[in-house]
């Protein structure tokens, strides 16, 4: 129940990145870094509860 929030933030996170690179966005790729360091601190801080 705890990945129910991390695993899709983390797709997300990592399409926003990929779709980024082919764009030659580099704000849409930051933006899905965000996402993902912010899912994965949210895991790590609900994990350790």
């Amino acid at each position: 129940m705890k990945y129910l929030i991390t695993v899709p933030l983390v797709a997300l996170g990592a399409a926003a990145v990929v779709f980024g690179e082919s764009d030659d966005s580099p704000g849409l790729q930051a933006i899905g870094v965000v996402l993902v360091v912010t899912a994965l601190v949210v895991f790590l801080r609900r994990a350790r509860r």
